[in-house]
């Protein structure tokens, strides 16, 4: 259709043409630039169109703009993605190590959202993505649903990788680092894998779960590896093959009642540098033929506990350390006595045999310890269930959420990873001293919402308060200052007060020769010692002069405010004390006025 004569008209820039699409809406006239002319044989030059750079709406000119988002947003969550980046460069490069630097990448930005976004699904991961500086530390990383699907099962799938991360780690235990071993049970209700099963728990819980056992390095205070198990799995059958799986050959064990160490004796006939600190029943026979209950003394420096111990050798290169705690001992004593007085099941001779392991917990170790050591080391063991704590907790990992075998291997691998950064950020805000005021959660919200402009500058801790923060509040700046991600911002000089020193000003000559009576004033000389005068007489100290010295001859001004009031003229008589009276006096023949008020008359008619 011929385009109408006043969209013609349209003021546009030179060299275009107009053209009518021949559908409504306002992009219907479009403006098209000349691009050339193509020669015909025979005939006129006819015009080559280029490509559209406008459109005629509402009989204006109005230019094409860039799409909305065309390319990555203005502004992202910084604050605990900053977090994050600061405790992983390690992580990071253990997995490049190992992984391709697409998967190693995809790997730690899952890690960072599941830290950073606590509870968040699968579906939401690419979005959570996007929005926050995650996908500025670990770009490249592919995050839709079925993308992380599909990575889950193929870390599952390579398990030889996994192994050679877990080596990475175990190979920087020292020999006396302090490895705590112990499980965790989640729920899984998948019906097409063989690691769903119903454990000793499920008459209370109901479901069927799998088993997550952690190696925990009490000195550096992260877990070290981890190795996923049937739900129905008991602890002593995994402990063998977890300890050979992941090759654990240094470090002293401590683990729970769950894992004997008769499990794995030829594990540590092989590894002189394996040790283990496992506690043994109160039935043990041992605990009577060395007479372990008859103690040796009471250990001291154990917070504020009481606590007895005994040691002894019961074998060639094994120890046993007896303890008995009497805060536990009262407790359980009493446990023991409302349950045979409820049931009335009371008997004098049970409760004898009973009332010597109250309180009581034997260890037995290949190693000799001292007594107080050997217990401060399975007393630091609840740290392990901090982890758990968090594990399920803060980072709401209670649960799988996906299906198959392989995904389960996958997404535990990852989980591994993001319960260590998780380690790792507690232990950093603690000795910030931040758990005084918040939680865990709460530091995590509370820095998630410090947006950044993603045009600041890169490698450089950012200022508090400068122009590329978007609208973050003061108590989260204090935040970030207290845990080094941003540095504050500097004061201004304040200003001096007081009066201005007065400027002296010499000539040139007065500079280099100096005055006969102050010749301090002269050019400064090398040496750091005052300058004197030919009479050897020191500048006077403070500012000099300017009143004149008064002479000695004359009278001195009399003490005192000078009066100026003339002296009193004897011969005239003084004042009368007091206010003169100005009423004339009573006359005494008038006879005085009754006291009170004067009686009213009756009226009698």
């Amino acid at each position: 259709m011929p385009v109408p004569e006043d969209i013609r008209k349209v003021e546009r820039p030179t060299n275009t043409i107009v053209q009518d699409s021949g559908k409504d809406g306002p992009k219907r006239y479009i403006v098209r630039e000349r691009n050339g002319s193509r020669y015909i044989p025979g005939g006129n030059p006819q015009p080559i169109n280029g490509k559209t750079v406008g459109y005629i709406i509402d009989h204006k000119y109005i230019p094409i703009c860039e799409k909305t988002a065309s390319s990555e947003p203005s502004m992202l969550s910084y604050g605990a993605c900053a977090l994050v980046k600061s405790v992983v460069d390690d992580i990071l490069a253990d997995l490049l190590q190992v992984y391709p630097a697409n998967n190693a990448y995809s790997i730690m930005a899952l890690a960072a959202l599941k830290v950073t976004r606590p509870g968040i699904s699968g579906s939401r991961m690419q979005s959570a993505y996007l929005r926050s500086f995650v996908s500025i530390f670990w770009p490249g990383a592919s995050l839709s649903k079925n993308s992380v699907t599909s990575l889950y099962r193929n870390i599952g799938a390579d398990g030889g990788k996994r192994e050679s991360f877990f080596e990475r780690r175990i190979d920087r235990v020292c020999d006396e680092d302090h490895i705590v071993i112990d499980g965790t049970l989640k729920q899984d209700t998948s019906e097409v894998n063989d690691l769903s099963a119903f454990s000793y728990k499920a008459r209370l819980k109901g479901c069927e779960e799998i088993s997550v056992i952690y190696a925990f390095d009490l000195e550096q205070m992260e877990p070290v590896c981890a190795q996923v198990f049937p739900g129905n799995s008991i602890d002593a059958v995994s402990y063998r093959s977890f300890i050979k799986d992941n090759g654990l050959r240094k470090g002293i064990i401590i683990t729970d009642k769950g894992f004997p160490p008769n499990e794995i004796r030829d594990i540590l006939a092989k590894s002189p540098l394996l040790h283990y600190l496992t506690p043994v029943k109160r039935n043990d026979k041992r605990i009577r033929e060395f007479h372990l209950t008859e103690f040796d003394g009471v250990l001291t420096g154990i917070n504020s506990k009481t606590v007895q111990y005994k040691k002894a050798n019961v074998g060639p290169g094994i120890w046993m350390y007896a303890f008995r705690d009497s805060t536990l001992a009262a407790a359980e004593e009493q446990s023991y006595l409302s349950r045979a007085g409820e049931k009335n099941s009371y008997d004098n001779a049970k409760y004898d045999k009973k009332k010597e392991t109250f309180g009581l917990i034997v260890f037995e170790s290949d190693r000799d310890l001292k007594a107080k050591d050997a217990y401060l080391c399975y007393d630091e063991r609840w740290k392990l269930e901090l982890v758990f704590k968090a594990y399920k907790s803060d980072e709401c990992l209670d649960h799988t959420s996906v299906q198959g075998d392989f995904s389960i291997y996958g997404s535990e691998f990852v989980n591994f990873i993001s319960t260590l950064i998780t380690c790792r950020i507690i232990t950093k805000a603690t000795k910030a001293g931040l758990f005084k005021e918040m939680t865990y959660r709460d530091m995590i919200e509370e820095l998630n919402s410090a947006w950044r402009k993603t045009n600041s500058p890169e490698g450089t801790i950012p200022v508090t308060g400068d122009e590329y923060w978007v609208h973050t509040i003061p108590m989260v700046f204090e935040i970030l200052e207290s845990l080094g991600l941003s540095k504050p911002q500097e004061k201004p000089a304040p200003i001096k007060r007081g009066r201005r020193k007065k400027e002296i000003t010499l000539s040139l000559d007065q500079l280099k020769t100096g005055t006969e009576n102050n010749t301090a004033l002269a050019l400064p000389q090398q040496t750091n010692q005052p300058e004197k005068n030919e009479n050897n007489i020191k500048r006077p100290v403070g500012r000099p002069r300017t009143k004149p010295v008064p002479d000695p001859d004359a009278p001195k001004r009399p003490v005192g405010r000078p009066r100026i009031r003339p002296l009193p003229d004897p011969l005239i008589p003084k004042r009368p004390v007091g206010r003169p009276r100005t009423r004339p006096l009573q006359n005494t023949d008038i006879p005085k006025r009754p006291v009170g008020r004067p009686r009213k008359q009756q009226d009698n008619t």
